[in-house]
């Protein structure tokens, strides 16, 4: 019942918190509803293309909030910058979430929708016909987790990965930020911990189905494509995001890295277009347009 309570709240809270980030920015004619065959029945998306120009990659977005909280309304207004910003179409993905949908329901349908995209790519509005996985938070994690067990026939689709303040270990690793940044921010420590207790539910961390939870363990990082990575200072995730800029060099990977020192864990989708946020959607659209 508790436990009900609590992440009914959080969902709540999170809409209200986003909508008011970024009420003076939002238009809500820009984007049309998708529909995409799932594992479980349909998937729900929303596609943002009154912008998109043919020499962009399409972005497909999968939004953060620890696989429990976050759907289409917390991170539309972003996509939506990110769209007439970029001049990319961007789907954003509303993946089942736990605890209702443990593990590995998330990772099923966001595999399950980029695989139908990149089929359909010419059904999207104006694309390259190249994809870009994208993500912040538990969304990254997902975005990388996808990348790595995309199908080699259609691998050759994905142009790039975005991730942003990216989970990629369980909080077992025991990273320094997780004590250093423990409080005083949006996402706790403790947070982070009832987030994997309950996307896991009771999965064992070290049991072999968990495993493609954890991306920074992966010992196909070398497939990955370029990727652009943000940080940020005030965040328990900083280290393992910086660890996995670390792995992914060592794999021959070409990274992209940003760290903004004065940035909390959410500043880039939660806190409206302030100035860290502006100064990472410069160098993105940047990164992107090279990218094409």
């Amino acid at each position: 019942m508790w436990q009900a309570i609590k992440v009914w709240g959080l969902r709540k809270y999170y809409r209200y918190s986003s909508a008011r980030a970024w009420r003076d920015h939002l238009d809500s004619s820009d984007w049309n509803a998708l529909e995409i065959p799932g594992p479980a029945g349909p998937i729900h998306a929303r596609m943002f293309s009154d912008h998109s120009r043919d020499d962009r990659p399409l972005i497909i977005y999968f939004h953060g909030g620890g696989w429990v909280i976050g759907d289409l309304d917390t991170h539309t207004p972003f996509c939506q910058v990110l769209h007439q910003r970029s001049g990319c179409n961007v789907i954003a993905v509303d993946y089942r979430l736990a605890p209702e949908h443990p593990f590995p329901a998330g990772p099923d349908d966001c595999l399950a929708a980029t695989r139908w995209i990149a089929q359909h790519c010419g059904d999207f509005g104006s694309n390259n016909q190249r994809i870009v996985l994208a993500g912040d938070s538990a969304g990254a994690n997902l975005a990388s987790g996808t990348c790595l067990e995309m199908e080699s026939s259609l691998r050759d689709r994905i142009a790039g990965e975005v991730v942003i303040y990216p989970v990629t270990q369980h909080y077992s690793a025991e990273f320094p930020s997780y004590t250093e940044r423990a409080t005083g921010q949006m996402l706790t420590a403790n947070f982070m911990f009832w987030f994997w207790d309950t996307y896991l539910d009771s999965l064992d961390p070290g049991s072999n189905r968990a495993a493609r939870a954890f991306v920074l363990a992966s010992e196909a990082l070398a497939s990955l494509p370029p990727t652009f990575l943000v940080t940020a200072e005030y965040d328990p995730l900083r280290d393992e995001g910086i660890a996995y800029r670390d792995k992914l060099c060592e794999a021959g990977v070409d990274v992209q890295y940003l760290h903004f020192a004065t940035a909390a864990h959410g500043f880039a989708c939660s806190e409206g277009p302030n100035e860290n946020f502006n100064a990472m959607m410069t160098d993105l659209v940047a990164w992107l347009g090279e990218l094409a």
